[in-house]
């Protein structure tokens, strides 16, 4: 949302509380009258018909609560022709007509119907009038509002280039050819005022026509000027006496002819601006169609539809051939001028490059389908491979399971462990402490158990006997057997620790394939963004790049302000109030989606009371200082990371040095110490102001008490 979008939804508010004629009977026989009004046809029918037709385009002419508050310049006047409003000059046979038919009427009782609907045709044929004018007053201030914003793009480019020996060397290296050739020409005609126009710094007309041309001279008299209605905003409607007198409309008249006026001196350089505000209110006050008051109301709607068409088709698109003009002489030099050393340099190595290519052609095309080998073996192998991994772990996919060892190995040679525990005690019950008998199922069963649990003291009491006498052990076998039975053990004891280890894998399953996923997807980010930046425009400006240009506008506020010349009501002349427009503007549109949602709207807000002329420049100066110290935290971290990245831009060190240390509010009276806005963010610092407050109520309270004499003394 715009200030202008702002200022036409305001006006069209107005519009929309004006009180159309009353109708002439009571509300309880209205209907009656519509319905035998239709039932009878004829001229009454028609009436009805036209205010129907009336009021659809009036209401598609209206100021929408969306976004879209504007209409284009085509749809304004496809509206206005299918309004089809003609001329109020009418012929006697037309008038005589009407006079029997009204004779007719009054002898059935119909006239004041008829001459109800008459009257409101027309008042809806100038409210018609009034919301097209309030359409193209919008129009044309966009239309001079968005020329500003390639100026100050020029503008940056400019001080991008005198503030730098490198831009500057590379620029006079880049108009060199037309340089000279203009010098030749200079040299044959006039060469004195032809040198002398070469010395001049590039730069300084595009800033003469941006910042100090009539186009801001003529925002502001429009802003100030055009459609200003003298409306009570907490009221209805208009004032009696404006409703009565039809001042409203004559308002509407001189905006048409002041808007007329505007645009066909705005773009007019070689006058000044003290010129051009005469001119401007010289030409309305002569024009013909204000002046002459005896015209009939249709034909005043009539005309005014014509001349709104007129700017439409005309006025406007001349402007706009006339700004892009101004700004292609004045403003950045063409791609031509500014490429045609690097196209050169290509162009003459083209050969030799050309050559080179021939000669190593096998070696080029290998380099190319390697790389592109490479790139595609990246992509599979470390994106898209580890990108199924997760979805099958996700899926609890068989195939993607993290594992040390197999399932099945764990249990297996825990059985075999079992097996040759019990074979070994039934060689040896003797180990076993169960006697020289066979064993039965339940100790066999007492055996495996003990086994599972880790153990084997049949076989340990077996091997401390053997290990008494070794050699008739390895003999008799007993002791081969018993170490062997202990490298089992050892065997299942490893798969034991190894299945822990693999369940504590299968639990983080997921977090190992996202780590697996993170190196691909990194690089691939860091890819993509380098290549969009590098292929990017140089018009996508980043959050730094924004922050910084925010800092200047700000600056350049604070500057307009300072050096206005005020005038009697302590209010910006129409030339400052353009140019603080033109930089509000423009500060709307570097700081959008630079502040939170919550920020952003009080932002717009603080604008809003900025942009306000009304309030006077002491008060906009305290909205300035308090734009500063509430929303300079935002803007310098924005700063600070732009400068981590080493990024190259031209920023204001005055702007951004203001906007470190926010300084206190001067229209606020503290005796704490100051707050900083590198301390606090923007809600803690409208909190402790509150606080602050609080503190200082309750000390006058404290003091107040303590120097209220006794009740003795009272008495």
């Amino acid at each position: 949302m715009s200030i202008v979008a702002d200022q036409i939804r305001k006006v069209d508010a107005q519009l929309d509380r004006v009180q159309l004629a009353p109708f002439p009977y009571p509300r309880r026989r209205r209907k009656l009258v519509l319905v035998v009004l239709l039932g009878r046809g004829g001229r009454g029918g028609a009436s009805l018909a036209r205010i129907a037709e009336l009021e659809g385009l009036v209401k598609a002419l209206g100021a929408s609560a969306g976004s879209s508050a504007l209409l284009s310049g085509g749809r304004i006047a496809r509206l206005l022709e299918l309004a089809d409003l003609r001329d109020g000059v009418r012929g006697e046979e037309e008038e005589d007509e009407e006079e029997e038919e009204a004779e007719e009427e009054e002898e059935d009782g119909r006239a004041g119907v008829d001459a109800y609907l008459r009257i409101y045709e027309r008042e809806l044929e100038w409210l018609l009038v009034s919301k097209a004018t309030v359409q193209t007053y919008g129009l044309i201030l966009n239309t001079l509002l968005e020329q500003t914003i390639p100026l100050s793009d020029d503008i940056w480019y400019w001080d991008e280039v005198l503030g730098s020996y490198a831009y500057t060397g590379l620029y006079t290296v880049q108009t060199s050819p037309q340089r000279l050739w203009d010098w030749g020409k200079y040299i044959y005609r006039d060469s004195r005022e032809r040198l002398a126009h070469l010395r001049e710094a590039p730069g300084s007309a595009v800033r003469k026509g941006g910042r100090d041309g009539d186009g801001a001279s003529g925002l502001g008299v429009l802003m100030d000027e055009a459609l200003s209605f003298d409306i009570d905003e907490e009221g209805a409607g208009l004032k009696a006496e404006e409703s009565e007198n039809s001042e409203w409309k004559d308002v509407v008249e001189r905006s048409v002819a002041l808007m007329d006026n505007v645009l066909r001196n705005v773009t007019a350089l070689e006058q000044g601006v003290s010129d051009f505000e005469d001119t401007v209110f010289a030409s309305v006050e002569d024009d013909p169609e204000i002046s002459s008051r005896n015209i009939l109301l249709g034909s005043r709607t009539c005309k005014l539809s014509r001349r709104l068409q007129y700017i439409l088709s005309t006025h406007i698109p001349k402007h706009i051939a006339n700004s892009q003009k101004l700004v292609s002489e004045y403003g950045r030099p063409s791609r031509l001028v500014r490429y045609w050393l690097p196209a050169s340099m290509l162009l003459l190595s083209s050969s030799t490059i050309l050559r080179i290519l021939v000669n190593r052609r096998a070696e080029v095309i290998t380099w190319i389908r390697e790389l592109g080998s490479t790139i595609q073996d990246f992509w599979m192998n470390w994106v898209v491979d580890p990108t199924k991994k997760v979805i099958g772990t996700i899926r609890h996919d068989k195939d993607s399971e993290v594992a040390i060892m197999s399932k099945e190995s764990l249990k297996g040679d825990m059985e075999s462990l079992e097996r040759m525990v019990v074979d070994f005690a039934r060689d040896n019950p003797e180990a076993a402490n169960y006697g020289a008998g066979a064993l039965t199922e339940s100790q066999i069963s007492e055996i495996r158990a003990k086994v599972k649990e880790g153990d084997l003291t049949p076989v340990l009491r077996a091997y401390e006997k053997d290990m008494q006498r070794p050699f008739v052990g390895t003999v008799r076998g007993d002791l081969i057997r018993t170490v062997l039975i202990q490298v089992q053990k050892t065997k299942v004891d490893v798969e034991v620790a190894l299945s822990g280890i693999d369940a504590l894998l299968k639990s983080q399953e997921l977090v190992f394939g996202f780590v697996g996923l993170t190196p691909g997807v990194l690089v691939c980010f860091a890819a993509f963004r380098y290549f969009g930046t590098l292929l990017g425009s140089r018009k996508g400006l980043r959050r730094g790049q924004r922050a910084g240009r925010t800092a200047r506008v700000l600056r350049n506020i604070d500057r307009i302000l300072t050096v206005a010349t005020p005038t009697q009501n302590n209010m910006l002349s129409y030339k400052d109030h353009g140019l603080l427009l033109c930089e509000v503007h423009v500060l709307r549109k570097r700081a959008r989606s630079l502040f939170p949602g919550d920020v952003e709207r009080e932002f717009l807000e603080d604008v809003g009371d900025l942009s306000n002329i009304n309030s006077g420049i002491p008060v906009q100066l305290k909205v300035l200082e308090r734009i500063r110290w509430s929303y300079g935290k935002v803007v310098e971290i924005e700063l600070e990371r732009w400068k981590r990245k080493k990024v190259s831009v031209s920023v204001s060190v005055n702007a951004v040095v203001n906007l470190n240390l926010p300084p206190k509010p001067t229209f606020q009276r503290s005796t704490s110490p100051r707050i900083t806005s590198s301390s606090y963010s923007y809600k803690q610092q409208r909190q402790q102001q509150q606080q602050q407050q609080q503190q200082q109520q309750q000390q006058q309270q404290q003091q107040q008490h303590r120097h209220k004499p006794p009740l003795q003394n009272d008495k």
